[in-house]
C-alpha cells in the first residue's frame, strides 16, 4: 500500500510548525510499513496529479501570501471541489482553513474563497490567542493545540471539529471550533496540530486508505505513550 500526499504552497503557508503535520502523517504511515511520498504544489511548480492525491494539506500564512494562494487556488477552484465531493481526504489549517469558504474579509478588502465550504470568514478585535483544548467526537482524548487568528468564521450548518473546553474556536463566541465536512478536516488549530493528536491523525490517514484501498479496515495500533503525554500536559495545565 501507498498513500501520496499533496502538500500546497508550502513555500508560502507554514506558520507555527505547520509542516509538522505532515512529518507525523508520513511517520505514522512508515511505522506500520506503509509507503508514503509527499509532492509540493509551489508558485514555481504547480501542476497537480489530483487522481494519484490521497491527502491534501494546506497550511496557514500571513495576509499577503495567503492572498497569492488564494489567487492561485481559484485557478484549480473546480477540481478542488470535485474531489473534496468525491471523498477526497484534505486537511486546512488555519489560513487554509480560511480559504475554503465563501470568502474571507480584510481590513480594507474582501477576498473571494474557494467555496467548498459553506462558511465565511469576517475581521474581528482582538486577536483570537492562545492554547485550545477541545472535546469532540472525532477522538476519544481531547484535541489540543494553538490558535492565533484576527478572523471570526461562521460554519452554518457545519459540523465542527469540537466544541471549545478552552480557548476562543471559530469566533470566540459560539463555542464550535473548526469544521469536518465529507472527509475535510478544517481548523484554526496549529502547533503542529497532528503530533499532539494521534487518534485524529490516524482518523485522517484511515479515510485516505479506505478511499485508496476499498477493502482497507483499520490502521495496526501504535504505542503512542509519549504522544498522548504532550497532550495530556496541554489538557492538565489549562484545564483547572
Amino acid at each position: 500500500m501507498k498513500i501520496n500526499i499533496l502538500h500546497m504552497y508550502p513555500d508560502l503557508l507554514n506558520l507555527y510548525g505547520d509542516r509538522g503535520n505532515i512529518a507525523c502523517m508520513e511517520q505514522r504511515l512508515r511505522w506500520r510499513g506503509i509507503d508514503v511520498e509527499t509532492h509540493c504544489c509551489t508558485c514555481r511548480e504547480d501542476n497537480i496529479d489530483i487522481e494519484n492525491t490521497d491527502i491534501i494539506f494546506i497550511g496557514g500564512g500571513s495576509d499577503r501570501e495567503q492572498k497569492i494562494v488564494c489567487g492561485r487556488l481559484l485557478e484549480k477552484k473546480d477540481m478542488l471541489s470535485e474531489y473534496v465531493e468525491n471523498d477526497g481526504v484534505l486537511v486546512a489549517v488555519c489560513g487554509g482553513y480560511q480559504l475554503l469558504g465563501k470568502y474571507y474579509k480584510l481590513e480594507d478588502e474582501t477576498v473571494k474563497g474557494l467555496e467548498i465550504l459553506d462558511i465565511y470568514t469576517e475581521q474581528g478585535s482582538p486577536r483570537l490567542i492562545g492554547n485550545v483544548v477541545l472535546s469532540s467526537d472525532f477522538a476519544e482524548r481531547k484535541i489540543v493545540g494553538f490558535e492565533n487568528h484576527g478572523g471570526r468564521t461562521f460554519i452554518g450548518n457545519h459540523t465542527p471539529l469540537g466544541k471549545v473546553v478552552v480557548g476562543h474556536g471559530n469566533d470566540g463566541v459560539s463555542g464550535a471550533e473548526g469544521v469536518v465536512y465529507k472527509n475535510v478536516t478544517a481548523t484554526y488549530l496549529h502547533g503542529p496540530l497532528l503530533p499532539k493528536n494521534p487518534q485524529l491523525c490516524d482518523r485522517i490517514l484511515t479515510q485516505a486508505l479506505k478511499r485508496r484501498y476499498p477493502d482497507f479496515k483499520e490502521l495496526a495500533p501504535l504505542d503512542d505513550s509519549l504522544e498522548n503525554r504532550g497532550n495530556e500536559y496541554i489538557v492538565n495545565r489549562f484545564c483547572k
